[in-house]
């Protein structure tokens, strides 16, 4: 596999922007198989350049802040029912099912 050459795009945009147009070209009908396959070979290459700018990426503090704090929400509404909530749960589908014998039962 030879290496694409990706000088071109600098910015983290530019190499989005290229992936989307990659995109456009495989989706074509009419473009070859040997021509998508390059093109994915372009698309890993541009890719892993990505990878490496995001990495050396550094954020500011407020940046860094907002980070977190997205985490933080995000963690929180993924957070596993608390062990209260759980209970409370159980209490309430054991009074359900209850109720429902005493129904079938009358």
């Amino acid at each position: 596999m030879a290496k694409t050459d990706i000088s071109a795009y600098k910015t983290f945009d530019d190499i989005c922007k290229r992936l989307d147009d990659i995109i456009d070209e495989v989706r074509d009908k009419d473009t070859s198989l040997e021509t998508s396959l390059d093109l994915f070979d372009e698309a890993i290459d541009l890719g892993s350049a990505a990878v490496d700018m995001v990495d050396v990426t550094e954020l500011s503090s407020s940046e860094q802040a907002q980070l977190k704090q997205a985490g933080a929400e995000g963690a929180a509404e993924a957070a596993p029912p608390t062990p209260a909530s759980e209970a409370a749960a159980g209490t309430v589908a054991a009074a359900d099912s209850s109720d429902a014998r005493a129904a079938s039962a009358k």
